[in-house]
């Protein structure tokens, strides 16, 4: 059972952009913290669809054919196949818990930039 405590979870200095750290898989999900301090390229996943919840931090996000402002609270739904990135708005790192389903392996992330 892992028992963290989402905000007492920091990015490590040394992060020139992204981090993940892993925090649940089995063969139905993967949960995730992810830290973004500039941006995640386009890209889509093939098999799986995401949920992310912003813990901290501001940012622009494309998900398909759209482009909005994401803050903390906010809950974004990625459906399998569906083109998306983000772009981190604030002085701090952009902080997400992501969910997938079903698990994420990294097999089925397709670049598209």
């Amino acid at each position: 059972i892992n028992t963290r405590v989402l905000k007492d979870i920091k990015i490590d200095k040394a992060t020139t952009n992204t981090e993940v750290i892993p925090m649940h898989s089995d063969e139905y999900a993967s949960v995730f913290i992810i830290f973004v301090k500039k941006q995640v390229p386009q890209h889509l996943h093939a098999e799986h669809t995401e949920v992310v919840i912003v813990l901290e931090g501001k940012g622009e996000m494309s998900l398909g054919n759209h482009v909005f402002n994401i803050r903390k609270g906010d809950q974004i739904i990625i459906p399998a196949m569906t083109a998306h990135a983000v772009i981190t708005r604030s002085k701090k790192p952009l902080k997400v818990l992501s969910i997938q389903s079903p698990r994420f392996d990294g097999k089925d992330r397709i670049m598209l930039e």
